[in-house]
């Protein structure tokens, strides 16, 4: 086993140094960091490793090798998924220590040490494992956990390039926590609506299977009776259902698995999202969520002095939807050609007049950042009023669908018993 020589600073501050053996250069990193030693210079001695050294414990390792491999026979092997809240937990908790002033793998050892963080205990320790060696923190998060996603990963590159991980990753986690909010609220103003499109389907199956066919029996078997147009209507519909529904729902499940495969497709991407920012309600929302995202990054990577043109570079990195990054890829080109950054969105053409403005106000003063920051928190305002107004028009939508379902049933009824009374006088 070969023996390492090392220098380290101890918990006091002071300049330590030894050697001990372990199995390669991890294993002694992991064996200072149980020490409680942040390591100045490491080398491996030429000089075969003294038994002395070393304490039996049970299998010839040393006891600190013996507990630091009984904490990683703990971690699970490759990429660990977390919950929803675990990313916004794990997210508000280190951007809470980077802020009070821990450097990112003190931050994520103490993370590493809690007790009641469950899976990302687990998460932590694979993180500083790979940023101990040297690999960015969000190369190390792709590592991971799949969790964190693609756009989690690049604004975490961006907070790194600009020197406000701290900013970006408190940012990210209100965005997490106003996402989840958002579905929850979603859940339960579905709860109703739901309850009554399956109550009105019940009924109307009702009506058109039971019914609808023995009203129009006894209207036929009455002298000069006659079927409504609109209940022979709902009778071939029944009769159709009836003797179609398993091909109809085959067909069903089949093009919902189409359009995932399609969709899925990274051929087909592009188009899907520019399709996304056209749908009615989700594609202002999805529009104005890029807004404040943008201009929230933009403000923190000019703020902390990072040149315009890396700033929209990392913007652009952290932009999911590709339709957009299109759009950011004309600006980068407009800006890197020597235009203003207002006058490369205007020749974009993508960016409403009310953004344009206020950027071209921050170049003016000086104060861009300022003015980016304002200009998100307008749109913040616009995005949630547009979520507002979408939970508002679920419940009339449904209702309104519900009342004329239930009434065009109601209504056939009601002709088809007049006319039956009819033709018994």
């Amino acid at each position: 086993m070969p023996l390492f020589a090392y220098k380290a600073l101890n918990a006091q501050g002071s300049i330590t140094s030894g050697e001990f053996d372990a199995a390669d250069r991890n294993e002694a990193l992991r064996l200072l960091d149980r020490r409680g030693l942040q390591p100045v210079s490491l080398r491996e001695s030429a000089t075969a490793a003294a038994a002395s050294v070393r304490k039996p414990n049970g299998k010839g390792k040393t006891h600190e090798q013996a507990q630091t491999s009984s904490k990683e026979d703990k971690i699970p092997e490759g990429p660990i998924k977390l919950k929803r809240q675990e990313v916004v937990l794990f997210t508000e908790e280190l951007s809470d220590m980077l802020a009070a002033g821990l450097q990112l793998e003190p931050a994520l050892k103490s993370m590493e040490n809690r007790q009641e963080l469950g899976n990302l205990k687990a998460v932590s320790f694979k993180i500083r494992q790979v940023v101990r060696d040297g690999v960015n923190f969000s190369v190390a998060l792709k590592k991971a956990s799949p969790s964190f996603g693609p756009l989690y990963c690049s604004l975490a590159a961006a907070g790194e390039a600009s020197g406000a991980l701290d900013t970006i990753l408190k940012r990210q986690a209100h965005y997490l926590k106003t996402l989840a909010e958002l579905q929850s609220r979603l859940i339960l103003a579905m709860i109703y609506p739901i309850f009554l499109i399956v109550a009105g389907i019940a009924v109307s199956i009702v009506f058109v299977t039971t019914l609808i066919p023995q009203l129009t029996a006894l209207i036929a078997s009455t002298p000069g009776g006659k079927v409504p147009l609109g209940a022979a209507i709902l009778i071939a519909i029944s009769v159709f259902l009836k003797k179609w529904w398993i091909v109809m729902l085959v067909a069903l499940i089949g093009s919902a698995i189409f359009f995932k495969a399609w969709k899925d497709n990274d051929a087909n991407k592009p188009k899907w999202d520019r399709i996304k920012l056209k749908l009615p309600m989700v594609g202002p929302v999805i529009t104005s969520r890029f807004y404040v995202q943008f201009l929230e990054t933009m403000a923190n990577l000019v703020g902390n002095g990072l040149p315009l043109l890396r700033a929209l570079e990392l913007s652009r990195d952290a932009t999911y939807n590709r339709s957009l990054r299109v759009e950011l890829d004309r600006v980068i080109e407009q800006v890197g050609d020597g235009r203003s950054f207002s006058k490369a969105l205007i020749r974009s053409g993508a960016f409403p007049p009310l953004l344009i403005d206020m950027v071209s106000v921050g170049e003016q003063t000086g104060k861009i950042d300022i003015s980016l920051r304002r200009a998100a928190e307008r749109y913040d305002k616009e995005l949630d009023k547009d979520l507002q107004r979408i939970m508002a028009l679920i419940m009339p939508t449904v209702l309104i669908i519900m009342a004329c379902l239930i009434g065009t049933m109601a209504y056939l009824m009601i002709t088809a018993i007049f006319q039956t009374i009819s033709a018994l006088h």
